[in-house]
């Protein structure tokens, strides 16, 4: 059994397709990602994949198998990572993450708390999606990050940092932006944008307010993360619920409405992996509560 085909397994695994997987993300034939699949399942003994209407879909084996093999290549790159660490010569460096849009609330004052300790230290921004943030945190790539708690994310500690509200996304002109509030039956009758699986626990926190609330919505169409979810509330007039930072990246064409009642919330954690023995880290985790006070006091 070769990497690559750990690589193939969870690229097909990921896409639910072997024609998306073999396109986007591996640039190889669909004939021979088959037969590298095929070479996998009869190296194992065991189907991993299973054709259906709908594309493709793990077998129990394959579930079991899919873990493993995510575990198995993050070690590998780790391994590389830290290799190419130990090769270079040290440094007073800090990298920082974000979920992208919360570097504009928290980072004057991780910058201020950092700087106080450490004026000379070369400082490192990273904005991405929040699993992606968790894999870095993994990799060691990342010291600390601003995210979601991540499920599947051996070895890191998740501090809770503060709850934030999730707020009705509509297009300027649309029927809701008139309303002081939003009902969820207003959402229920409305074209509905909903995260992906690039956004596990926004998703998670939706489907549990929809649940509550005793609504189904009509999900038409799917956004991987805020910017794309704002660009399809206007193309198609739909809406959609965001956290409240979103409105730091708020189109001109949209606009934001409170829900009634009792909102939905979302955790925002601060993240960091437990094998990670930097003397920057631990200084600026000391300091993580003066952090959100500061924050908040600012709000």
């Amino acid at each position: 059994m070769e990497l690559r085909h750990l690589r193939y397994f969870v690229a097909v695994a990921e896409e639910g397709s072997l024609t998306l997987a073999a396109e986007r993300r591996l640039h190889t034939a669909q004939p021979s990602l088959s037969r590298q699949i095929r070479d996998l399942e009869l190296e194992v003994g065991a189907k991993l994949l299973a054709r259906n209407s709908r594309g493709i879909e793990l077998t129990a084996a394959g579930k079991v198998f899919l873990d493993h093999a995510r575990l198995a290549l993050l070690q590998v790159e780790t391994a590389g990572e830290a290799a190419r660490r130990a090769a270079q010569p040290p440094k007073s460096s800090f990298v920082l993450g974000f979920l992208t849009g919360h570097e504009v609330v928290w980072l004057p004052e991780v910058l201020r708390l950092l700087r106080q300790d450490r004026p000379d230290i070369e400082i490192t921004l990273s904005s991405q999606q929040s699993p992606e943030l968790a894999g870095a945190l993994m990799r060691g790539t990342v010291d600390v990050a601003f995210l979601r708690r991540e499920e599947r994310a051996p070895g890191l500690i998740f501090k809770f940092l503060v709850k934030e509200p999730l707020i009705v996304v509509v297009p300027v002109g649309h029927r809701l932006a008139a309303r002081k509030t939003v009902t969820p039956r207003d959402l229920a009758s409305e074209k509905f944008i909903a995260p992906t699986k690039a956004a596990p626990a926004l998703k998670t926190v939706i489907d549990a307010y929809a649940a509550k609330a005793g609504i189904a919505f009509k999900t038409e169409y799917e956004a991987e993360n805020v910017s794309v979810a704002m660009s399809l509330v206007v193309s198609t007039g739909g809406v959609t619920l965001l956290p409240l930072y979103a409105r730091n990246l708020l189109s001109p064409l949209v606009v934001t409405r409170p829900l009634q009642g009792e909102p939905p919330t979302i955790d925002l954690m601060m993240g960091y992996s437990k094998a990670n023995t930097s003397p920057l880290l631990k200084s600026f985790l000391a300091r993580a509560d003066e952090l959100v006070a500061r924050v908040s006091g600012r709000s």
